[in-house]
């Protein structure tokens, strides 16, 4: 049995010094990739290739390459971690492209996301959100009590976890025609607002998170669904809807 020809490809990837220089796409071609080989081992590959040919090799940005941490944000062929659906960059395989192909790489792109060199952001906007209310005070002094009894609906612990899912990567705004940061928003003020716990600083958590949203420069949501459809989590539309809520009952209390 023969062994399986391996792809030939055309690659088109954005390459730019810092983000103060102008950037443009560069080709390169790449050949004898593996099917069963990542994304990321592609471009591992070919970077290989770049620094025995004394080039310089393409910055990009990763981590776990277990689709936990969000790191690996590329924009590939006009989608955000690519053709498949609920996955990172770092889950996609080269089987989903076909022989021969061109392939279009490129880094978020996004006012709030400046590019750092090629394809790797800077997303600390999001860290500096978080900064903002996306904690829960906790007095850690040695005088920590048991686990909290309260009881809590299993609908709601369900719904909890499911916006704590999200890992921050940033495709919500890549994909975003308004570049907005609602569901990356919405689901940490949502994975609070849902537990007893979160609720006693829920109306200042999510007064300051959307505050430092806006002054990060994230644009508006007009509730297209596009970051629902590229989130490699799933995470649903619903924790905009309940970010607006908690946005509108603290802003009333407030006066």
């Amino acid at each position: 049995m023969s062994a399986q020809k391996g792809l030939n490809l055309t690659l088109k990837i954005w390459r730019q010094k810092n983000n103060k220089t102008k950037g443009q796409f560069e080709t390169y071609k790449i050949s004898d990739v593996s099917t069963d080989s990542s994304f990321l081992e592609m471009l591992d590959m070919l970077n290989e290739n770049l620094i025995n040919e004394g080039q310089e090799s393409i910055a990009f940005d990763h981590d776990c390459r277990e689709g936990i941490c969000g790191m690996c944000s590329l924009y590939i062929n006009g989608r955000p971690h690519g053709p498949d659906t609920g996955i990172t960059t770092c889950q996609l395989h080269m089987r989903m492209f076909k022989d021969g192909e061109t392939i279009h790489i490129e880094p978020w792109r996004s006012a709030a996301f400046p590019i750092i060199k090629d394809l790797v952001v800077d997303r600390s906007a999001f860290e500096r959100v978080m900064a903002a209310g996306g904690f829960i005070s906790v007095n850690t002094s040695g005088n920590t009590l048991d686990a909290n009894a309260i009881l809590v609906p299993k609908e709601d612990a369900d719904s909890a976890m499911d916006a704590a899912a999200c890992i921050g990567c940033g495709a919500c705004v890549a994909t975003c025609k308004n570049g907005a940061a609602s569901l990356f928003v919405g689901a940490k003020v949502s994975q609070f607002a849902l537990l007893p716990q979160g609720r006693v600083e829920a109306k200042r958590r999510v007064l300051n998170m959307v505050k430092a949203m806006d002054e990060e420069g994230f644009g508006n949501c007009s509730n297209t669904g596009a970051c629902e459809v590229e989130c490699p989590k799933g995470i649903s539309l619903e924790v905009i809807a309940r970010m607006n809520r908690e946005y509108f009952s603290a802003s009333v209390d407030q006066g």
